[in-house]
């Protein structure tokens, strides 16, 4: 699977732009708004903006990577990312399939160890949040990742979040919040 070869060297990148000075601050209640960006929608807590193309190429963040997101408030001198890739699928699999499959690709890193798996709704379908630590970086320390992997039409996504090891209950209901709401169903209009 084209997936498994790309994986390793993303969690790379994004653990590399996962790091950075920053101090941290006491957590607000999660409010989120609502967003549709292109091709992928959810539901963004205001302490999490949007990073543009533009950003992710000058960080090194790979073609697959279609959207991502980070937190306004660092944890540990961290700031939490969410980041989206797509890959082209050349057979039909199931979004459990599918979801199995990242599953397995990322229990083979180094220092992997899973921690739990939760559910959310993606468009109907059920899946699991897999919440795992893995060490992508030798050298770095461990991270928390948390993931959910769907399909849609012929492509492949992995919804992937990446924080220090330890975070704040807060801190994670935003990112399930993030991860609960994703949406490949565009809004319909609305018409006055």
């Amino acid at each position: 699977m084209e997936f498994v070869r790309r994986f390793s060297p993303l969690l790379l990148l994004l653990s590399l732009f996962l790091v950075s000075c920053g101090s941290s601050s006491s957590g607000e209640a999660t409010q989120c708004q609502t967003y549709w960006f292109e091709q992928i929608g959810t539901c963004l807590p205001s302490s999490w903006k949007l990073l543009d193309a533009v950003e992710l190429a000058q960080r090194g963040v790979p073609e697959d990577v279609i959207i991502a997101f980070q937190s306004d408030t660092s944890v540990s001198g961290q700031y939490p990312t969410i980041s989206v890739t797509r890959e082209p699928l050349s057979t039909v699999v199931t979004p459990a399939d599918y979801s199995d499959a990242t599953i397995r690709s990322v229990s083979v890193l180094p220092g992997y160890k899973l921690i739990d798996q939760k559910k959310v709704t993606i468009d109907g379908v059920s899946l699991p949040v897999h919440v795992f630590f893995a060490q992508p970086v030798s050298g770095e320390p461990q991270r928390r990742f948390l993931q959910v992997s769907t399909v849609v039409g012929q492509n492949g996504y992995a919804i992937t979040a990446l924080t220090p090891l330890t975070v704040s209950s807060s801190l994670e209901s935003e990112i399930l919040t993030i991860l609960g709401s994703i949406t490949f169903k565009a809004p319909e209009a609305t018409t006055k």
